[in-house]
């Protein structure tokens, strides 16, 4: 399809009144914002402002390209909204304020992946209090760490967690560009490009989920997801400033957070709506999303030995599912198969119920089994530990379900 001029008629934002020749003839090779009805959005696909394709963007056309030397105006647009609307967080730095301790930064995008911030709060809160710069967590033992994560889940992100600020310590300090900050374990695109923008100020393009949304609606990028992550990324970087991109990046985050959120955004609030390609087009409907795949379901079994008041817990293996973890014992159920169905002592079981638990890419139907102990110890290694302090345990919530179950079913027959 050829990229055509944009018709006389029809509304344009003030940032695309630029000068665009392309040659005649130039064809563009992929499906993005330039065959959109909104002219506008053509002028992102000729590389936006003056400097072209932007690092990281893509030229759409083969042609010669020149525009005016004037910036759009969504940058400023944003962080004026950001100034007076900023969410105080205890991670942030407010606007006009220095930048925040990398630490801070670092240890709450770790936490914010996969998590809601509400759920996050609460968690960083402790953490700082327990271990409040990184050469502290660098010397707590993993297993203390793990045990303050319980709850949070994706339980990966806490033994790297302890990786990376070990690496950091004896770096002596946090490295502070995108390229070396990949090179800590568990910090992968989108983190490093937010702790080098955040807490270093550097320019960085942060895509995150709700960068992701607001995005793929102001240019209205129609490709699905995931493949459309490529043109949202470049869309991004072209409306990232030189300066303050921390504060821009924290402001697209807040603005998909709070206006243009996934279901009924508030477009009458939002300050870019009039720089929005989708706002007449059905915003919610953006970015499309390729249909959800039904998880498998597994099912196990988890076993509540009790003795003196105390019950038995386990050690998961340091690697895999829950890896390092206090848990009680089952029956070997994986990501991949169901458990063996067999208890770890010979005896009667009482039926305390079934948990049902969502991991990321499976569920599991957990049966939860009640029995005592012999005077012997159950098979593999252990420990008694008390059912006064089983909230000190650390125990991962689908286990700290099973242990709610059984002490309900307890509580029941008394």
């Amino acid at each position: 399809m050829r990229c055509a001029r944009p018709a006389a008629s029809g509304r344009r934002p003030p940032w695309a009144r630029r000068r665009v020749a392309v040659r005649t003839g130039a064809h563009c090779p992929s499906p993005c914002a330039c065959h959109r009805q909104r002219s506008w959005a053509r002028a992102f696909c000729r590389g936006f402002w003056g400097a072209g394709v932007p690092s990281g963007g893509h030229r759409c056309h083969s042609a010669g390209v020149t525009a005016s030397d004037n910036p759009p105006p969504i940058p400023h647009l944003l962080l004026a909204w950001y100034d007076e609307h900023a969410r105080d967080l205890p991670w942030r730095a407010a606007p006009g304020e220095a930048a925040p301790d990398p630490y801070r930064v670092w240890l709450s995008e770790i936490m914010l992946q996969q998590t809601t911030v509400a759920a996050v709060k609460p968690y960083f809160a402790a953490f700082t209090k327990v271990w409040p710069d990184v050469h502290a967590l660098a010397a707590a033992p993993e297993e203390d760490v793990l045990a303050a994560w319980a709850g949070l889940g994706y339980y990966s992100r806490a033994r790297n967690l302890v990786k990376a600020a070990r690496a950091v310590a004896d770096m002596g300090g946090f490295p502070e560009s995108e390229a070396e900050l990949l090179g800590l374990p568990g910090v992968g695109d989108y983190t490093a490009a937010a702790i080098a923008a955040i807490a270093f100020e550097r320019r960085a393009v942060v895509v995150d989920a709700n960068v992701e949304r607001v995005v793929a609606r102001l240019f209205m990028i129609e490709e699905p997801l995931p493949a459309a992550r490529k043109a949202i990324r470049a869309a991004a970087d072209t409306i990232t400033p030189d300066e303050r991109s921390g504060d821009f990046a924290q402001a697209m985050m807040d603005l998909g957070s709070r206006v243009c959120t996934p279901r009924a955004p508030s477009c009458d609030i939002c300050p870019l709506a009039g720089e929005c390609a989708a706002r007449e087009h059905g915003p919610e409907r953006l970015p499309v999303k390729a249909p959800k795949k039904a998880k498998p379901v597994r099912q196990g079994r988890a076993y509540w030995i009790e003795r003196d008041r105390c019950v038995w817990l386990v050690k998961r293996a340091p690697s895999g599912m829950l890896g390092g973890m206090r848990a009680l014992p089952d029956d070997g159920w994986s990501a991949r198969a169901d458990g063996s169905g067999d208890p770890p002592l010979d005896g009667e079981w009482e039926n305390a119920g079934v948990v049902r638990h969502a991991f990321t890419h499976f569920a599991i139907h957990l049966s939860v089994l009640r029995g005592e102990a012999a005077p012997a110890e159950p098979a593999g290694s252990g420990e008694w530990w008390p059912l006064d302090r089983l909230d000190e345990a650390g125990l991962p919530t689908l286990f700290a379900k099973a242990a709610r179950l059984a002490q309900a079913a307890e509580a029941r027959l008394l």
